[in-house]
Parts: structure tokens; C-alpha cells; sequence
């Protein structure tokens, strides 16, 4: 096809694809994927080798949270029968990050559910950075706590985290849908307060909640112009109790679709296979490898994943390795940037005014309708797979590693 080696050239030389492009790479045909999920494993390859990044969630804050996001089981308001349970300590949290590191986590997602933290849960959150660090050499630590206020992320950086996670989630004009106890904007500007401070930037989507192709095209390229380090791209799990309970849209062509132009529109950036591979991609996980080079090990914040040891399994069995702690995720050019205090470096691109809380949480998850094919998802729905995490931070009951 024409389109896929236009758009490896563009990946290879790290320039961005027109909309169309990306629109058109939604719509191909299933007897086209292999085709395309080749094309996209080429840039992939091309900056990150057959290197696989192991991510660890430690939820720190389980429930409980006043902010009304539609695709949260820790919503204002939500019916679903989560684990909640306020702050771990810091050898709490330090103990469960542990468990991660030791399945061969590289970095650890310290997650609270939110609107933002206060000044004290800073104090807090500082000082399970610093236990964390102190057990586990070498671990990048990556704080979630929500909407950031003014001078957070500077003592978070001094604390020790290495990045911030706050996901755009869905497009700029679709976003009202689905929150309403914050904006678009806001999300934007606590990247940007993160990037600011030093800290990396991780900053993803969610797909599935009924949203149209334009509206994840236009997602994906606000996040090509805000320019994170890392994005996790999450599959709604529709949990009963929430009002996204019914929407199930996906299939695992169409999660394999999204995740290539995510590629295609960020060659050179950690793509994190995210919230609810399991459920959407199922036995395709592995082909999805393809696309990402950075998944979550283990459970997500409220709902169970596939087990740590299968993770494994199936890294290796595709032919992939596990990135060791002595290895740099980035290239070279994203890595030098970052060090320097810059963030990123898509050329034309770039982060703005560069100088969720949810991290993968529970979703962690056609242009005006789905194609035919992906609209007869509902009818291969896995509503099976859901699993509400019981083990692990917050239980008695040893994590899932």
C-alpha cells in the first residue's frame, strides 16, 4: 500500500502524517492489518529496537474520588465494587513496588485517586518516593496524583520522581461528554507544569468510550504537539456501576488500528500498551508488541491484568526482550533533550510553553460513526475478562508480579 510506506518513511525521518493519513490508517480493512501492523513494527524497531518496557501500578488511593470522569470506577458516584482505601504508607507502598521491580519493572507508577493533591499529600507522596528509591536501585519512579497547583511538580522532581502522568484522555471537543469537574485545559496545563519542573512527561488516551476516529485522530495529534516522553494508550474496561458500563466497542483489530497510528503519529515516543490489553486485545496481545514498546506488568488500579509470569512469557515468545535498568528508553535525541531540561524533540513539533489522575487506571480504559465491521464489537464483547482487583496494595493478599 501506497499509504504504509509513505507513512514508514515519515516515522523513520520522525515527521508527523497528515490527519488523512491517520484517519486512513483507522479505516483499513482487516485483510490489510498484518500489512499494517508490519509497516508500524518498522518505526517501532527503528527507535526502540525489540526492547519491551515493564511498568508496575502501585495505587496508593483507591476510591473515593470527586471528580465525575464517565469511564472511572473511582468516580464521584460510581457503583462499582472496587477496593478504596486512603493512603498506604511509604513502606507500604514501597513493599508492593517492590513485588513489580522484582518481575522486571523498570519504572513504578505511584497513582491516587483525586481531583489534586494537597500540599501534605505532596509531603507524602515525597516521602514514599524517597522509600521506593531507597529499596529499589536503578527504578524510574512516575508520580499520578491529578491536577498539579503551582510549585508541585518542582518538589516532586526534588523528591525524586522522574516523570508525571496526566492523560489528555479523548479529544479537545468531546472531552466535556465525558468529564465535567474539570477541563481539557486543565489537563494540558499540568503537563505542561510537569514539563516545566524537569520531570517526564507521560500523557495518553483513553479508546473505546464511544468516541469517533476524528475524535481519536485529533487526540493523538494534541498529544504529538504537547510532546510527553511516554504515552500510554489505555482500552476502556466498561465496569458495571460507571456510565460507561454498556460501551463495548472495540475489537482487537481495531485496538491493533489505534495503536499503529498512535506509532505512525509519535515514531519516536514510549507507546505503553495500557488499561484493558486484556480485555480488547485478548490473543492478540502479542501483535501489539509490535506497535509498543513499554507495557504495564501485573494488575492496574482497580481491575486484575494477566498474570506477571504470562506477561513474561509472551515477551519472549514473540521475540521481544525485557529493557534492563541499564538501558535508556528514549533515543538519543528525546534522552539528550530531557536531560538538558528540554522536552521531547519533534522538530516542528515541540511542547508549548515548555521553560489523571488515572495512569492506566481501570480503561487505563467511523468520522461521525465506527466502520460496519467495528460496530458488531458489542456482539463479541468479553465482559468475562473484567476483574476487579482484589490482591495486592491495599489487601492482604500478595500482588500480581
Amino acid at each position: 500500500m501506497d499509504l504504509l510506506t509513505t507513512l514508514v518513511d515519515k516515522g523513520l525521518r520522525r515527521e508527523s502524517p497528515t490527519r488523512e493519513e491517520a484517519l486512513a490508517v483507522l479505516a483499513t480493512s482487516d485483510d490489510d492489518l498484518l500489512d499494517v501492523v508490519a509497516a508500524a513494527g518498522k518505526v517501532r524497531r527503528r527507535w526502540f529496537g525489540r526492547r519491551v518496557k515493564l511498568n508496575y501500578l502501585v495505587n496508593l488511593k483507591s476510591g473515593l474520588c470527586p471528580e465525575d470522569c464517565s469511564y472511572c470506577s473511582q468516580r464521584l458516584g460510581s457503583k462499582a465494587e472496587i477496593l478504596k482505601y486512603t493512603w498506604l504508607k511509604p513502606e507500604e507502598a514501597s513493599e508492593a513496588a517492590a513485588a513489580g521491580v522484582a518481575g522486571g519493572a523498570k519504572r513504578v507508577c505511584i497513582v491516587a485517586s483525586g481531583r489534586g493533591p494537597t500540599d501534605r499529600d505532596v509531603d507524602r507522596v515525597s516521602q514514599t518516593i524517597a522509600a521506593i528509591k531507597e529499596q529499589n536501585e536503578g527504578v524510574e519512579v512516575c508520580a499520578c496524583l491529578g491536577l498539579l497547583s503551582e510549585g508541585q511538580a518542582a518538589r516532586l522532581r526534588a523528591a525524586g520522581a522522574d516523570a508525571y502522568n496526566h492523560n489528555l484522555n479523548t479529544s479537545e471537543a468531546t472531552y466535556g461528554d465525558i468529564t465535567t469537574t474539570h477541563t481539557y485545559a486543565d489537563r494540558v496545563d499540568t503537563v505542561h507544569q510537569a514539563q516545566a519542573a524537569g520531570l517526564s512527561a507521560c500523557s495518553g488516551l483513553i479508546a473505546g468510550m464511544g468516541e469517533s476516529d476524528a475524535d481519536l485522530v485529533d487526540v493523538v495529534f494534541a498529544l504529538r504537539e504537547l510532546d510527553p516522553d511516554s504515552v500510554p494508550v489505555n482500552f476502556l474496561i466498561p465496569f458495571e456501576g460507571t456510565p460507561l458500563a454498556k460501551e463495548w466497542n472495540l475489537t482487537p483489530q481495531r485496538a491493533l488500528r489505534i495503536l499503529a497510528m498512535v506509532r505512525f503519529v509519535c515514531p519516536d515516543v514510549e507507546v505503553r500498551l495500557a488499561g484493558g490489553r486484556e480485555v480488547h486485545l485478548r490473543s492478540l496481545q502479542p501483535l501489539a508488541l509490535h506497535l509498543a514498546n513499554s507495557i504495564f506488568l501485573g494488575d492496574y488500579l482497580t481491575s486484575e491484568g494477566q498474570a506477571g509470569k504470562d506477561d513474561l512469557a509472551m515477551i519472549a515468545d514473540a521475540g521481544f526482550e525485557v529493557e534492563g535498568t541499564d538501558t535508556t528508553t528514549l533515543p538519543e535525541h528525546r534522552a539528550d533533550a530531557l536531560a538538558g531540561g528540554g522536552c521531547g524533540g519533534h522538530g516542528g513539533g515541540g511542547c508549548g510553553p515548555c521553560g489523571d489522575g488515572d495512569g492506566a487506571a481501570e480503561a487505563v480504559a467511523g468520522d461521525g460513526a465506527r466502520a460496519d465491521a467495528d460496530a458488531s464489537a458489542a456482539g463479541e464483547a468479553r465482559t468475562d475478562l473484567v476483574a476487579v482487583r482484589r490482591r495486592g496494595a491495599g489487601t492482604e493478599l500478595p500482588p500480581n508480579a
